[in-house]
């Protein structure tokens, strides 16, 4: 790398740093990417358990496109760095009558499995629902999700290309209203509703437009070879070819201002001069001053504002009995029209729908022996002064989890304990100002699309990537907004074409993404 190559600065390795790296050192950028915790990652964390790492956030791929074009925009092939394995099955969804219904890759097996659970006029239903949000789906991706600025304008102009839009899109209802208006049969509603909850929503106040998630799963899911953290170290690893520095166990206290633009980071112990930082944490951080206080202005409170859901987190192994798992599963509430009320008040629920990823089940795979569990309990995030979880909170969280699954004559042997759980405010503590919200600002709101943050900032040489940006929560759209931070800079710094081959390929040699709460008020993740 030339010496006189500018100088950025990635706070934070999440997916959305490590992308943006590999696009910045490709396009010509001296790099280095500071990282709180020890390994790249962030939410596609690792913890240890008697049968080896078990995936504690992400375990799904979906868009392989996306990575596709990660790699293949700098030079590289994706199938050389990670190995994929596409599922058949998309996911497993369990009622407490003993219903079950298999939701496919292929589309006509999942309206055959839904006219057999639930009829034909639902079959037609889900049909006609899939074809719906593909149109949605089409129609928006262009502006609105791989677009870096979208506007209500842009908005605007595509509904009135294609009128059509605008009754498929119901401006004016819910996702829940929306679905049970579609839906004769209650539980493909409640099936589908649960979609908002992938981006921290709930279906009682997300857009009908929500809807389109759907298409993002039906159109394929993958499973990562060694768990989701391979794929981040894959990135970090073609990073580090290209040139780009990591420093892990790196706290940033503060990003200085000079002349009106980003100058400086000042860490726990050195100084930084750099030509542009691109913040790779919750951005409600900046607001809270985390970063310092000349960078408070950075993004306007209401880009970060509602927050997001939470979660309650459980990740184990253990011998599962009494129900035929797949590797994504879904045990639904008792309620389909009322399960979200809890949270809708800030409250824990009582009667939640659990997400289980089985996670040495992919392939259609049946093991012997202890298996990998992760289980999902979407949660509310944390009010402005929470106080620490006890035990006591571990454990009744713990005890509504496994009696909620006995229903289902779900057990495990050696049922997993509170100490197995993630809660809240372990997640504030591992991606501090977050208040625990996994997905930064709340889907809520037919425009809040437009409320989030963009790459650039209002301060010069301040940018921003991650789930807490615009497109959205999720691994997928993270990198989007990679690419759109990359672009920004490079435009911004006057590059535009890289200055370097990549060096040999192959995997950093790093551990897995382990992360225990810590103290710091560094948000580099």
């Amino acid at each position: 790398m030339k010496r006189h190559a500018p100088h950025v600065a990635i706070i934070g390795a999440g997916i959305g740093g490590l992308a943006a790296a590999l696009r910045l050192a490709h396009g010509g950028a001296r790099v280095t990417v500071l990282e709180r915790h020890s390994a790249p990652g962030g939410k596609m964390r690792t913890l240890p358990t008697k049968a080896g790492p078990v995936d504690a956030g992400p375990t799904v791929l979906t868009l392989k496109h996306v990575f596709d074009a990660l790699f293949a925009d700098v030079g590289l092939r994706l199938e050389d760095h990670v190995t994929l394995q596409s599922e058949a099955t998309l996911a497993r969804h369990f009622w407490a009558d003993g219903t079950v219904l298999d939701l496919m890759r292929d589309a006509d097996e999942s309206r055959a499995n839904v006219a057999a659970v639930f009829g034909a006029q639902a079959a037609d239903e889900f049909a006609a629902f899939s074809e719906r949000t593909a149109r949605l789906y089409d129609t928006f991706e262009g502006s609105m999700i791989r677009g870096a600025a979208p506007s209500q304008l842009g908005l605007t102009l595509d509904v009135l290309r294609n009128p059509a839009m605008i009754r498929a899109m119901e401006p004016h209802r819910s996702l829940s209203k929306s679905l049970f208006r579609h839906f004769s049969a209650p539980r493909l509603a409640q099936l589908f509703a649960r979609y908002a909850t992938y981006v921290g929503g709930l279906p009682t106040a997300s857009p009908a437009l929500l809807g389109l998630i759907w298409q993002a799963e039906s159109r394929g899911v993958w499973h990562v070879k060694g768990g989701m953290h391979k794929l981040a170290q894959a990135i970090a690893s073609c990073a580090r070819n290209f040139g780009a520095e990591f420093q892990f166990d790196c706290h940033v206290n503060r990003i200085e201002m000079q002349g009106g633009r980003a100058s400086a980071i000042q860490t726990d112990t050195a100084r930084l001069e750099v030509d542009a930082v691109l913040f790779n944490g919750d951005p409600m951080a900046l607001t809270e001053g985390a970063l310092g206080r000349g960078v408070t202005a950075a993004v306007p409170q209401k880009a970060t504002a509602p927050r997001s859901l939470s979660a309650r987190v459980m990740s184990f192994a253990a011998v599962p009995t009494g129900a035929n798992l797949a590797a994504h599963n879904v045990f639904f509430a008792d309620d389909p029209r009322r399960e979200y009320a809890p949270l809708a008040r800030g409250a824990e629920q009582s009667d939640p729908t659990l997400y289980i990823c089985a996670q040495d089940r992919f392939g259609g795979a049946h093991p012997k022996g202890p298996e990998r569990f992760e289980i999902i309990l979407n949660s509310p995030a944390l009010p402005h002064t929470a106080a620490p979880t006890d035990h006591k909170e571990r454990a009744q969280c713990q005890s509504l989890i496994l009696k909620r699954l006995n229903r289902f004559g779900l057990r495990f042997s050696r049922p997993p304990g509170p100490e197995t759980l993630s809660m809240p405010q372990d997640f504030d503590a591992l991606f501090p100002h977050s208040k625990g919200a996994l997905y930064g600002r709340s889907p809520h709101g037919m425009l809040a699309a437009f409320k989030r943050p963009r790459a650039r900032t209002a301060l010069p040489g301040l940018y921003l990537t991650g789930g807490g940006v615009h497109p959205g929560a999720g691994v997928p759209m993270a990198t989007l907004s990679a690419s759109h931070a990359a672009a920004a800079i490079l435009s911004d710094l006057s590059l535009t074409s890289p200055s370097r081959q990549p060096a040999t390929p192959g995997g950093m040699s790093t551990g897995s993404v382990t992360m225990a709460p810590a103290p710091s008020q560094s948000s580099a993740s």
